[in-house]
């Protein structure tokens, strides 16, 4: 009898936890703007105003005037992150496809992340970073769970998306990247 009660502790357990979570992540995307701000986690009014100068021979090349020093840089125009290092080397680049919803170019924080959540569009996703908020909308990267998913219909056209999505191997470069705090740049 005690072994059978402990796994049922452990399910209840996990059961309050995942609640928890996606209580806390639903209680996060209905913040006023503004009211949940930290410093650095709101774009920088000047920041990234014009299309960084791009390298057209290199499209996959990083864009000047994207910032210095660690940072996640995310291109709105071309759907595409690259995650710099402290030495100013890309580590990684890879293309997105983006939400609904755009951020504002600027400079952003990683403001919190969840290791797997349902978007909502209704698609399984993980290794989700988030990172800003447009008018109620959260902002975020995150990889679906299963490649081949499609995101529920909406038939009112009134559902705005904020994730960014990535593929698997993306999602988990991001999310061992891109930890709480991480700088994000956001240029077109």
């Amino acid at each position: 009898m005690a072994r059978s009660s402990a796994g049922f502790v452990a399910g209840l357990t996990a059961a309050a936890v995942a609640a928890v979570g996606f209580l806390a992540y639903r209680a996060q995307a209905t913040v006023p703007p503004g009211l949940g701000s930290r410093a650095g986690a709101t774009a920088s009014p000047t920041a990234g105003a014009t299309k960084a100068p791009r390298d057209r021979r290199h499209p996959a090349a990083l864009p000047g005037g994207s910032g210095t020093g660690e940072r996640v840089v995310y291109s709105v125009d071309d759907d595409r992150v690259w995650l710099v290092g402290a030495g100013g080397h890309v580590e990684n680049t890879f293309r997105v496809t983006a939400g609904t919803v755009d951020p504002a170019p600027g400079t952003y924080a990683v403001t919190s992340r969840s290791k797997a959540i349902t978007g909502t569009d209704g698609v399984p996703v993980e290794h989700v970073v988030r990172f800003a908020g447009v008018n109620g909308v959260v902002i975020g990267f995150s990889a679906p769970v299963d490649d081949e998913a499609t995101p529920e219909s909406d038939t009112s056209g009134t559902v705005q998306t904020g994730g960014i999505r990535e593929s698997r191997p993306d999602g988990e470069a991001m999310w061992m990247f891109a930890t709480i705090g991480q700088k994000v740049v956001v240029i077109r």
